[in-house]
């Protein structure tokens, strides 16, 4: 099915409701008048959004179904199509104000979705979401609701992509980022669906808002956006381009983690109870990834890798790509046991300049074969993880492995994925869940996954940027941040195959800015990055990767369908 779309970008005036409705509704009736069946609007649209209490914010509220329910169901009938506003609501009941979502259609009130996850400023004045994470079915197809902070959480989006949505629509008052924000294309690319997002602009009580609102394809692609400025942004939606989030190679088995909250007590105390698994001291160190073209001459694939590595010599850590040792191409055919001599010269290597290496290879254990990293230091390999999300080339010749690896250094806690795993935002979050300060991801990952941003005209305040940028969006940067981990994602050069390298070092922290990574563009070289993991000295973590915000701040009660092959 294809269908016309619009994102409303739009400035709320605070106090002044009956203006809100009055502008958006003009607005609305813009986008229909252009074809757009489905119209999505900005979170707390009709109200402003910067509320001080719940004393300040009771005049404007309201019921659900309401008056404002009325107003824009009588407009969507008149329109032949489905809307999309959000307000503050009030439960009767209970007298609880919620910040909520509600989609209106020609039939009427649809439903809602109260925000879950809630963002710093709504604690002031609003409970957090109780109405779970559903999909509608309308004669568009499977729509979904989405606001604001609830998609920093990589589980919401996947709750309602597992129920089947098709889009997304995604209203918020984002802020502090140059837009399209690269988690919204992040959510709309690991789900396979479309997101319509409509963001607010402008400012309010010195919160600078950051517009871009926008329509994003299933693959990532922004098919339209809107910088800044009231405004429709129109697009089409073709369901028959969306896939959906490869059910067929989730491991649900393997999430069962996810439904644990491993951050709501001080981590600090956390890894160290009953004296097991106690995290690392954590210190100020050196990583890097090494980009390389590997071969099927694993004699020269293991040059390379030394040279590399001596390239990296104040790293302590160096990552190298997928099957980076045997070669991709030959697959299962060079496969080589962790005890080969290649892992000798390596253990020599490491002993010399004082390193460790995380290096990809095609792995024979047991009359198996596996894609397989082997993390080697001094003592020899130290600890083997086999890939657990297989691609379609791995499935040719490779059995999927079956548990997690995390390893302590003293720069701190890694956790191992290999390529595809990454694609797939449960593996991330359960290292992570783990304690995991870096994440070691070699890889052999097709493009694109990365895309410019042509500068914004918001004037954000320093230090966010608002000029071009070719990398604005790297979908593993995405996954760095919403870890709170550092992730190293050493991946091959292979333009030829669909390789683009374009490996780096991210840090934990999305927003903050200048960021903390190394990019490497270039064919074969390395990219080194100083990271800090110390923390444990303090008797409460003040380290973002030790804290872990977004961990921390997640609500695993609502998650359960993730263990689900499809959501229920």
């Amino acid at each position: 099915m294809k269908y016309r779309v619009a994102a409303l970008q739009f400035e709320p005036e605070m106090c002044a409701k009956a203006r809100n409705i009055a502008a958006l509704s003009r607005l609305v009736e813009e986008a229909a008048e252009a074809g757009a069946r489905l119209i999505v609007t900005p979170e707390m649209g009709l109200t402003g959004y910067c509320w001080h209490d719940r004393e300040e914010v009771a005049p404007y509220v309201e019921p659900v179904p309401g008056p404002a329910t009325e107003h824009f169901a009588a407009l969507a009938a008149r329109l032949g199509g489905y809307i999309v506003f959000g307000l503050a609501e009030v439960e009767p009941r209970s007298g609880l104000y919620y910040n909520t979502a509600v989609l209106v259609g020609p039939e009427g009130y649809v439903g809602k979705h109260r925000k879950s996850h809630p963002y710093i400023a709504e604690p002031k004045w609003a409970a957090s979401g109780d109405s779970g994470h559903q999909v509608f079915d309308t004669s568009l197809g499977r729509l979904a609701l989405l606001i604001c902070m609830d998609i920093h959480f990589l589980e919401t989006a996947r709750l309602v992509a597992l129920q089947g949505a098709e889009v997304i629509c995604h209203i918020s008052n984002w802020l502090a980022e140059r837009t399209p924000a690269p988690y919204w294309i992040s959510r709309a690319r690991e789900n396979g669906c479309y997101l319509i997002e409509s963001n607010r602009w402008g400012r309010e009580r010195g919160v600078q808002f950051s517009g871009g609102s926008c329509i994003i394809e299933p693959d990532g692609r922004i098919q339209a956006s809107r910088d800044s400025g009231d405004g429709v942004v129109p697009g089409e939606i073709d369901t028959a381009r969306t896939t959906g989030p490869n059910t067929r190679e989730r491991r649900p088995e393997h999430y069962r983690e996810l439904l644990h909250h491993t951050h709501t007590w001080n981590p600090l105390d956390f890894y160290r109870l009953y004296g097991h698994q106690p995290l690392p001291q954590g210190k100020e160190s050196r990583v890097a990834v090494a980009q390389l073209v590997s071969s099927e001459d694993l004699d020269g694939n293991l040059a390379q890798c030394l040279a590399l590595a001596e390239q990296a010599a104040d790293a302590e850590l160096v990552v190298f790509p997928e099957l980076s040792l045997t070669g991709l191409t030959a697959g299962g055919e060079n496969a080589i046991s962790h005890g080969h001599s290649a892992f000798e010269q390596l253990r020599e290597a490491a002993e010399q300049r004082r390193q460790h290496y995380v290096v990809g290879f095609a792995e024979t254990a047991e009359g198996k074969g596996y894609n397989a990293a082997a993390l080697v230091g001094p003592q020899g390999v130290e600890a083997i993880y086999r890939k657990i999300h297989l691609s379609d080339a791995d499935r040719d010749w490779a059995t999927p492995g079956e548990r997690w690896v995390t390893h302590d250094l003293p720069l701190g806690r890694i956790g191992l994925l290999i390529g595809h795993d990454a694609d797939f935002p449960e593996a991330g979050r359960i290292l992570a869940l783990r304690g995991c300060d870096l994440i070691a991801c070699p890889a052999a990952v097709a493009g694109p996954f990365h895309g410019p941003h042509a500068g914004t005209a918001i004037a954000q305040a320093a230090p966010v940027p608002t000029g071009a940028d070719d990398y604005h969006w790297h979908h593993y940067r995405v996954r760095g941040g919403e870890n709170n981990v550092y992730f190293a994602f050493a991946n091959l050069h292979a333009p030829g195959i669909g390789l683009p390298g374009l490996s780096g070092i991210f840090g934990p922290d999305t927003f903050h800015f200048p960021r903390r990574e190394a990019l490497f563009i270039g064919e074969t070289g390395i990219a080194q990055l100083h990271i800090d993991t110390a923390n444990l000295a303090s008797p409460y973590p003040t380290n973002v990767v030790r804290r872990k915000d977004l961990v921390a701040m997640r609500l695993p009660h609502h998650y359960a369908g993730l263990l689900n092959r499809r959501a229920e």
